[in-house]
């Protein structure tokens, strides 16, 4: 990824607005800006932009990380071992890298992700801040053609992978033995193909009527049984860019209130793929699923937007929802996943990812969304 060509442009908006730095402190964003994805749970990273240099505050066992996949002029090093030479605090190297500013700068941050207490700092040292989120946000919404690329390789992994859990589901297996086979086909599908390639997945299979009215609940050793109807939904990310692809199906034959819903969430969502292209408004896509849903009587049974962007994070902005006026543009990738969920029947969505371009709207994801298929007899 052409990561120099990206600080490039965030310095251009530095400019715009400005601003004397950028505080990067969103572990997708410091992936965005430097090509770094560490585990950051218990150890903080923060990417500093400046006019002319780039700095990372690490820590040291991601020393040679960074060196490896970053070009930053200035790592700024803490430490947990004793007798190591300079800082052992991340706030002491916090301190020791404002201290090379001046005191009197703006400072663009990111107001949902830096934590209080160096924006504390910030504002004890003389900066005045400004939140850049937005403008990070928009960057990221419209992926270049490379990152395309990443995407559509993704989508036929995920796609594949959901083919594999999906066509070996059977009654008395669990919800995390039918994972496991679309998981098999990736870990050795991407270890012959896509050598020196960093992978990441996600999996769920809600199985029954109560687990499948949950959306966002994961897999556990519950068996699979007579009757069941499953969402199964999976991400792949392939040198960290993701496709999601979700279906939902039944073992054995579906009650006919659910063959009607499921007819219904196949509509709501054809609507939307058909309507998404570059031009129309985010929230205009998000009316077209609904108003097919609210046609056939079940609007109460809507809890989510219909659907959301997807690249370096799981869910990214732009959101398909109701109050999204936002234009959407070429280089936008897209997941349209409308979802009923009613009790006592069960919960109904699929997903695909779709890339917006200037001449047409393509679907990178594949599997057969009609009942007759997803039907386990």
């Amino acid at each position: 990824m052409d990561f120099k060509s990206r600080i490039k442009k965030l310095r251009t908006i530095m400019k715009e607005k400005s601003l004397d730095a950028v505080l990067i402190s969103n572990f997708e964003n410091q992936y965005y800006f430097s090509g770094l994805k560490a585990i950051t749970y218990s150890r903080p990273i923060l990417i500093l932009v400046t006019d002319k240099e780039t700095s990372l505050i690490i820590p040291t066992l991601e020393e040679n990380h960074a060196k490896d996949k970053t070009d930053v002029d200035h790592l700024y090093i803490y430490h947990e071992v004793k007798d190591k030479e300079g800082a052992y605090s991340y706030l002491e190297q916090v301190q020791v890298m404002l201290n090379t500013l001046s005191s009197e700068m703006t400072i663009g941050i990111e107001y949902n992700a830096l934590p209080t207490q160096i924006t504390l700092m910030l504002k004890e040292f003389g900066s005045s801040i400004e939140n850049i989120e937005k403008d990070i946000t928009e960057m990221r919404a419209v992926k270049s053609d490379e990152e395309i690329e990443m995407i559509k390789e993704s989508g036929q992994l995920v796609s594949q992978a959901l083919k594999e859990s999906v066509e070996n589901a059977r009654q008395g297996i669990s919800e995390l033995e039918m994972d496991y086979f679309g998981n098999e086909y990736l870990f050795k599908e991407v270890s012959k193909k896509y050598p020196d390639s960093t992978f990441d997945y996600f999996v769920m299979s809600p199985s029954g009527i109560e687990r499948t009215n949950m959306p966002h609940v994961f897999s556990n050793s519950r068996k699979l049984e007579e009757k069941d109807i499953i969402i199964h939904s999976r991400q792949v990310g392939l040198n960290g860019y993701r496709a999601e692809c979700e279906r939902t199906m039944f073992i054995g034959e579906p009650t006919e209130k659910q063959r009607e819903v499921f007819n219904v969430m196949v509509e709501s969502q054809q609507a939307a793929l058909d309507y998404i292209k570059v031009g129309v408004t985010a929230k205009e896509v998000n009316q077209q699923a609904l108003d097919v849903i609210d046609k056939a009587g079940l609007k109460e049974y809507v809890v989510h937007r219909t659907g959301h962007g997807i690249g370096i994070g799981v869910h990214e902005e732009p959101s398909l929802r109701f109050d999204n006026d936002l234009e959407l543009e070429a280089g936008m990738v897209f997941c349209i996943e409308p979802g009923i969920y009613i009790p006592g029947v069960g919960g109904f969505r699929h997903s695909d990812t779709v890339v917006l371009t200037e001449d047409d709207t393509v679907l990178i994801t594949e599997y057969p969304r009609d009942i007759e298929s997803l039907i386990i007899r």
